[in-house]
């Protein structure tokens, strides 16, 4: 499975790890809740507006060291 965290340049996210680490935290104790193998998962911080972390990695998500959405869906 493949999470993606779209609007991550959204003004109140601004990129911000501390912001997509919440999300994600929620995110996996719900999905392990209904019975997901959460270390399974790849949570991708994106921005479909501009782009980031879809086909290239982002430069403002340095703090992201996962694959893109392309890679992840390779």
């Amino acid at each position: 499975m493949i999470v993606c965290l779209n609007k991550i340049d959204e003004k109140t996210m601004n990129y911000s790890k501390d912001r997509y680490e919440e999300i994600k935290t929620e995110l996996t104790a719900f999905l392990k809740k209904i019975g997901y193998k959460t270390e399974a998962i790849h949570f991708i911080p994106i921005s479909g507006f501009n782009g980031d972390n879809m086909i290239d990695k982002s430069p403002n998500t340095p703090w992201y060291t996962g694959p893109t959405l392309l890679q992840a869906l390779d």
